[in-house]
């Protein structure tokens, strides 16, 4: 991770923000010694959204409305 005055990267903004996306190192941007802003590459565009990667890792098992091994007694607050 690469740090850089603020002053720098008004100077050389463009020239900075290509280079992130080219590398996809972070930059971090400091104001007066203290860091102000990150500047992160872009996702990968092959990968999609993030909720991509939770595709098919849901298994359905049973009925969720419909009770299927035991009734329950809500008055009761037992299995029977």
């Amino acid at each position: 991770m690469r740090e850089i005055n603020a002053s720098e990267f008004k100077a050389k903004c463009l020239a900075i923000l290509d280079e992130v996306a080219e590398t996809g190192e972070t930059v971090v941007v400091l104001k007066r010694g203290r860091a102000v802003a990150r500047l992160v590459p872009p996702a990968r565009s092959d990968e999609g959204p993030p909720q991509n990667r939770l595709r098919d890792t849901v298994i359905f098992h049973d009925d969720l409305i419909e009770p299927t091994r035991s009734e329950w007694d809500a008055e009761e607050g037992e299995l029977l």
